[in-house]
């Protein structure tokens, strides 16, 4: 059964059939979500509420595109008008509480040996969430990059653009991370050394 099936049997009142857009998005739903929020939680919040989303307008899905092209817009939309309603929030706080958060955001990051999945993870964190949203999109979860530009709202010649600058901010980080390491290395061997 293709999803424009399952589609319509969800449309004709087969509520359960919806759990299929579920089980088969969820994993790129909450990668998308949390690129754009920067927290698991909010991550979660936004996939539920455009699973909600996604079910009560369903209606307005055209076949002519892929169901996970619309979800991710979805996604996408939704994630963003939550981490601008965050940032209002923040933004009413203490200025000396968000510099207390943000320094307790850089003492986390772990440091020493990694396999490479974990580096990537690493790199990807540190990189704005647009880039690494895109670099996600497009490596990690295949989207062309027209695909790319429905759910983002970018066009296509912007989505090629910022892709090309993700990656060279990706490299640029993954070699810097790599001499950083090194340098490290060298100084903590250096420093067992009798003298």
């Amino acid at each position: 059964m293709n999803e424009n099936q399952r589609v319509l049997q969800v449309l004709s009142g087969n509520t359960s059939a919806f759990a299929y857009f579920v089980e088969t998005y969820q994993d790129m739903a909450i990668t998308i979500a949390y690129r754009i929020c920067g927290n698991m939680q909010d991550a979660e919040d936004v996939v539920q509420e455009s699973y909600l989303k996604a079910y009560r307008n369903l209606h307005s899905f055209r076949s002519e595109s892929k169901f996970s092209t619309w979800l991710y817009r979805i996604v996408y939309n939704t994630a963003v008008t939550h981490t601008k309603t965050q940032m209002w929030m923040r933004s009413r706080e203490a200025e000396i509480e968000d510099a207390s958060l943000l320094a307790d955001n850089t003492l986390e990051i772990e440091m020493g040996e990694i396999e490479r999945k974990e580096m990537v993870a690493e790199v990807m964190q540190k990189m704005p969430a647009g880039d690494a949203l895109l670099l996600t999109l497009y490596y990690l979860e295949e989207n062309s990059v027209k695909e790319i530009a429905k759910i983002t709202g970018l066009n296509e010649p912007n989505v090629k653009v910022k892709l090309f600058r993700a990656r060279k901010l990706f490299k640029e980080m993954v070699v810097s991370g790599y001499a950083c390491r090194l340098q490290v290395h060298k100084k903590d061997h250096h420093d067992g050394e009798i003298q």
